[in-house]
């Protein structure tokens, strides 16, 4: 497989857009052995004043690495990825994940991301992770530039 040509900087990566469901939000404590209540039991959440089951805020991660993946092809490595979380997402909220490229080397490039929560029941638009931003290895999946 021929790897995919860099993008170039200043291009925005195409966006993903998700809506978490509490079924969603199940099947993800139950992959990470995170069970605390408050990501979804509508009981406890309501019980600590929150309007609904919160997001695990991990999954903005994994959706930032997807976003990565299914835009520089499955052979590249997100080798660094950091994100500081805004505000809440409640389940049923959609997210959209957006990046922009701001560096391009010879075999990685950076890029910096956003998550936003677009407006529903629980509150207008916000920010959901922000500032964020990534290192991307192109090339193959132990990344090139082990070498």
């Amino acid at each position: 497989m021929t790897p995919r040509m860099p993008p170039n900087v200043g291009a925005a990566l195409p966006t993903l857009e998700r809506t978490i469901t509490l079924t969603d939000m199940v099947a993800y404590a139950g992959a990470t052995w995170d069970w605390y209540r408050l990501h979804f039991d509508p009981e406890f959440a309501a019980a600590a004043r929150v309007p609904g089951p919160v997001v695990d805020g991990q999954v903005f991660g994994a959706l930032f690495v997807e976003l990565l993946q299914d835009a520089l092809g499955p052979r590249c490595f997100v080798h660094e990825l950091s994100f500081t979380f805004r505000n809440l997402m409640f389940a049923g909220e959609t997210v959209r994940c957006e990046a922009t490229v701001v560096e391009v080397g010879a075999d990685r490039v950076r890029v910096e991301l956003s998550a936003t929560i677009l407006a529903s029941e629980y509150g207008p638009q916000r920010p959901a992770a922000s500032p964020a931003h990534a290192t991307v290895l192109l090339g193959a999946a132990d990344g090139p530039a082990a070498r």
